[in-house]
């Protein structure tokens, strides 16, 4: 049984947005996912469509790769969508069917918090797509380095971060390993009915997560004889300075949020 992982992997190519700072795409992003959730209105959803393919198509990421990060939540898209279209009473009826009654509220409902959910994960994606590993972790320990003055592990908790993301693939292919062995040994995962299907992949969790945690005390274990005492001190192969790509995807992203606010 094949395991792919492709979700927020990193994508190489030469596009601007792989160019920037780290710290920020960070911030960019966060703020843009935050002017797409307010959205409200036809022309502020039109707005975020035209930023957010325009911010895809600078990146030079493939559409099929931003569409496997979206992938995952479709179903979460279209519950969203239905329990709007349906739950959602105002407005003018538009259809009813029993106890079901459509409104034009519910259609514009079911519309706007799909699609805008929609687009700012696809923003957020990119993050992930356009930034290798460890140029995210070096700009969350660069952007978490202030607080540490106030007693904040800031480095720490940016290693903590990197580990993650580097662990994500290693897990992957452990549980893929752990799926192929559960089928050779007759535990189908497809047959039967839902507490049958529940029960069999039990088993691989507990797998899954014994491994994690070995892999944890191995990785513990390898700190602690290398004598890795944090990040005081430490400096970095390539620093990150800003530069006048930087500075234009800011103003990109005030003149959006702008542009948001006026349409409102």
């Amino acid at each position: 049984m094949a395991f792919k992982l492709e979700i927020g992997q990193y994508f190489e190519a030469d596009s601007p947005i792989h160019a920037l700072d780290a710290r920020v795409k960070f911030c960019c992003a966060f703020a843009a996912m935050i002017a797409l959730f307010c959205a409200a209105t036809p022309a502020q959803l039109a707005a975020g469509a035209a930023f957010s393919v325009g911010v895809v198509a600078a990146s030079r990421v493939p559409v099929g790769r931003v569409a496997t990060s979206v992938k995952p939540l479709v179903f979460f898209l279209t519950f969203l969508s239905l329990f709007n279209l349906i739950f959602v009473q105002t407005g003018n009826e538009l259809l009813v069917a029993g106890p079901v009654r459509i409104t034009d509220g519910g259609v514009w409902a079911a519309i706007l918090y799909s699609v805008r959910f929609g687009l700012a994960l696809m923003v957020g994606s990119l993050i992930l797509l356009t930034t290798t590993p460890t140029e995210l972790s070096d700009g969350f320990d660069a952007m978490l380095a202030p607080l540490a003055r106030l007693g904040l592990p800031a480095h720490e908790i940016a290693m903590v971060f990197s580990l993650m993301l580097r662990f994500v693939p290693t897990l992957a292919d452990e549980a893929s390993a752990i799926l192929d062995a559960q089928a050779m040994r007759g535990g189908g995962f497809d047959e039967g009915g839902p507490v049958r299907r529940v029960r069999a992949i039990v088993p691989v969790i507990v797998a899954l997560l014994a491994g994690g945690l070995r892999h944890a005390d191995g990785l513990s274990r390898a700190l602690d004889a290398r004598c890795y005492e944090g990040g005081e001190g430490r400096t970095h192969l390539r620093e990150q300075r800003l530069c006048a790509c930087d500075a234009v995807a800011v103003a990109a992203t005030v003149a959006f949020i702008a542009a948001m606010v006026a349409l409102g």
